[in-house]
């Protein structure tokens, strides 16, 4: 698996400008809107997102069928994507939080504790994209993935109107419900998320496991 992660790291440094680019932007939008958390949530998307990239890197030109001809197994070849995907988005997140950091400092705007609080936050949102996204593009590759990836946030989108609808019909009040959550500590919200994203993500990779075994190269 080491292997693996030099050969994808070394294609990320052969993004180099690419991701200079999406710095660029992250500081460009925080000194535009100085105190926000913009960079945090933009960085670490866009980082953890490479693993899909590197993937249709591999698959480039039926470079599958080399690439395990390697003494790699499919097991070890999943769990490296997700491994990559994961060491990413920290990466990014981290330096997302960084430039706000020092954003805050520098023009006194914004709140540092709010800032740590969605960095926090936003970690088991990466995990969880992370953990739905890789078995799709896994199972019908890079292109077709990022289709189905968009049909099924489509259907999630119209279901989540469909439900509220229902709920406004049943005349359904989740108020009192959403009032006595809102008193929660947010540091039990970040931890039970993050146990939701690390099981997400085991459950994911065993089923990512299971597809790249069925496919053929």
């Amino acid at each position: 698996m080491k292997g693996l992660l030099i050969k994808d790291f070394k294609l990320m440094k052969g993004q180099k400008n690419f991701f200079l680019a999406i710095v660029a932007i992250a500081l460009a939008m925080i000194t535009l809107s100085p105190g926000t958390s913009f960079a945090i949530g933009f960085l670490g998307f866009v980082g953890s997102l490479f693993s899909l990239s590197s993937i249709s890197y591999d698959e480039f030109d039926n470079g599958n069928a080399f690439l395990f001809s390697l003494p790699i197994t499919r097991k070890e070849y999943v769990l490296e994507k997700y491994t990559f995907g994961v060491l990413c988005g920290i990466a990014f997140l981290f330096l997302g939080t960084l430039i706000s950091f020092f954003s805050i400092l520098i023009t006194d705007k914004g709140n540092l504790r709010e800032m740590f609080l969605t960095a926090c936050t936003l970690l088991p949102v990466i995990l969880l994209l992370l953990s739905i996204m890789l078995p799709f593009v896994l199972k019908f590759g890079g292109e077709k993935g990022r289709i189905a990836i968009l049909g099924m946030m489509g259907f999630l989108f119209v279901a989540g109107i469909l439900l509220t609808k229902i709920a406004e019909y049943m005349k359904i009040d989740f108020y009192p419900l959403v009032k006595r959550l809102s008193q929660i500590d947010p540091r039990v919200y970040i931890l039970f998320f993050l146990f939701l994203a690390i099981t997400a993500l085991a459950v994911s990779c065993l089923v990512s496991q299971s597809i790249l075994n069925k496919k053929e190269f």
